[in-house]
């Protein structure tokens, strides 16, 4: 996405992952609190099973974005980078359902279901051979999820929190509905499944983000800084090393150039050459090390 290094994505990581794995667990434990009543400790037994990925990509994203600034990365860009690669994740992820033949959906004679050995079937269905996959329902729709999302991005350069709640949107329309089909214990509220209150309702504020959240214009000719620039990322007197024509050249923005509205990116951005001892290198912006900047 224009920003950092190669090893910054594994610095991130080593925070972000951790976080995720935390928030996994908290979700679970809230969402299905009955089942440790009375021995809490198992709470802490991570080992035996029980993570929601709500809860997961929720502390995972907030602890990743902040380990990125961090680093004095741009949050911008690392969440358009990072929005692909988590419903990527998930779509592979989801094939650890089938090792534990777990999270599978109702009973089934279609060609593809899922035999189920008797000692993992719920005891409703003891007799019963083969049910819905609903895993592989789920992983094939992530991996299109991922596709269109890279395909978004780089067709139409939305705003990269635009960009995150299409990937919500997306992943939890699907969830909703492989949520009827399951058959796994689950706590409920008026006769629906958690998740599915869940899914229900966070699609609805993902879709009300896009639609009704602020809308960048994108000056292609210089993505980095433009991407920088409607993110909100640079401000007044920041220099960004961007690549424009071939050479490496940077763009100071002119004082009064970026504010709240969503207008395009035009002659406001002033390209000056840096010459060979600038290269691509971006320093400081403003005396604070901590500041922003974008990078092609």
């Amino acid at each position: 996405a224009g920003n950092g290094k190669r090893e910054d994505i594994s610095a991130i990581a080593m925070w972000a992952l951790p976080a995720g794995v935390i928030g996994s667990r908290l979700y679970h434990v809230i969402t299905d609190w009955r089942s440790f009543r009375g021995d809490w400790l198992r709470a802490l037994k991570i080992w035996e099973g029980g993570l929601g990925i709500w809860g997961g990509i929720a502390l995972g994203t907030v602890v990743g974005l902040w380990a990125a600034r961090r680093r004095g990365m741009s949050t911008a860009a690392v969440l358009r980078a990072a929005t692909p690669a988590l419903a990527l994740g998930q779509a592979i992820a989801r094939w650890g359902n089938w090792w534990n033949q777990e999270l599978f959906g109702r009973p089934t004679t279609l060609p593809w279901a899922l035999k189920i050995d008797a000692a993992h079937r719920p005891e409703a269905y003891r007799d019963v051979a083969t049910f819905h996959p609903t895993f592989l329902y789920e992983s094939l729709w992530n991996f299109a999820l991922c596709a269109a999302l890279i395909w978004i991005d780089r067709k139409y350069k939305p705003r990269a929190g635009r960009l995150f709640a299409m990937y919500v949107a997306g992943y939890t329309f699907w969830r909703f509905f492989l949520e009827r089909l399951r058959v796994d214990p689950a706590s409920k509220i008026a006769g629906l499944r958690v998740n599915e209150w869940v899914s229900a309702i966070v699609f609805l504020a993902a879709v009300a983000y896009i639609v009704l959240g602020p809308k960048a214009v994108v000056d292609e000719t210089t993505p980095a800084l433009a991407l920088a620039l409607a993110d909100g990322e640079l401000g007044e007197g920041d220099v960004a090393a961007t690549d424009v024509g071939g050479g490496d050249e940077a763009a100071v923005v002119e004082p009064g150039v970026v504010d709240a509205s969503d207008e395009p990116i035009g002659d406001e951005v002033l390209d000056t050459p840096l010459g060979d001892e600038a290269g691509n290198q971006v320093g400081d912006v403003g005396g604070d090390p901590g500041a922003t900047t974008a990078e092609s």
